[in-house]
């Protein structure tokens, strides 16, 4: 609930695009809270930057009070949605069955979906990530085809890495890159495994972002507090260009 007010996500942004307006090789997508949807939009229209929404819902309309459906995202010129955050998992009791029929309300309705997984800190202490990680990739991307999978980023985020300060080594967050890589080459191909894109969210820096990024399947970051300032998140940025 940062850059909620559209004066907020406005001065942002308007910092960040002649920064970043160049940088033609790699995507670029900010997500601010649904109030500044809008006013994102309209600020990045024609700019390098595409917007996203931190979440939605995967009915197209109904009594669902407080919720946002797909199209009211699209009307406003959203292109991505993240989905399953550790934060709407964690806090808000999301699960692999909720996440799934998000992310394919979100692919019908072409968005395009980043969709997060990853553990707590406990259960990589007792050496369950592994068994975490595979149980979340088979629950929320149940039922997608091919096709629809390498339309989905995936953001692999330990939870126990998300506003703490504390950052998985490039080492180790590489080897869960590859074993999602390796579960999602053995539900579909290879080929699958290596266009989808695999993103590492978790206080991603700029001094640890190069680091990260040069691991072999690491494809981008998904980033939190770094994203806040406009110059901390264009030095992220440069260094994804840099790979």
């Amino acid at each position: 609930m940062n850059r909620g007010l559209p004066i907020e996500a406005e001065e942002m942004l308007v910092k960040l695009i002649p920064l970043v307006n160049d940088y033609n090789n790699i995507d670029i997508v900010v997500a601010p809270p649904y109030t500044s949807v809008h006013k994102a939009c309209e600020v990045t229209k024609g700019t390098s930057i595409k917007i996203g929404a931190q979440n939605m819902y995967y009915e197209d309309k109904g009594a669902f009070t407080g919720e946002v459906a797909p199209g009211f995202l699209k009307a406003l010129g959203c292109e991505y949605v993240i989905l399953g955050h550790s934060e709407r998992r964690d806090i808000f009791k999301e699960n692999d069955d909720l996440v799934n029929k998000k992310l394919k309300k979100a692919l019908s309705t072409g968005l395009n979906p980043i969709a997060c997984i990853g553990e707590h800190l406990e259960e990589r202490e007792e050496g369950k990530t592994k068994e975490i990680v595979e149980k979340q990739i088979m629950g929320s991307f149940q039922g997608l085809s091919p096709e629809e999978m390498v339309k989905t980023v995936i953001a692999y985020e330990p939870i126990w890495a998300i506003g703490t300060g504390k950052t998985a080594t490039p080492e180790q967050a590489e080897e869960i890159h590859a074993f999602i890589r390796d579960t999602i080459a053995g539900i579909y191909n290879n080929e699958v495994a290596d266009t989808v894109r695999i993103q590492y969210g978790g206080s991603v820096n700029p001094s640890n972002a190069l680091e990260l990024f040069k691991q072999a399947n690491i494809d981008g970051a998904l980033v939190g507090g770094a994203s806040l300032q406009a110059d901390s998140f264009h030095e992220i940025i440069k260094a994804a260009t840099n790979i």
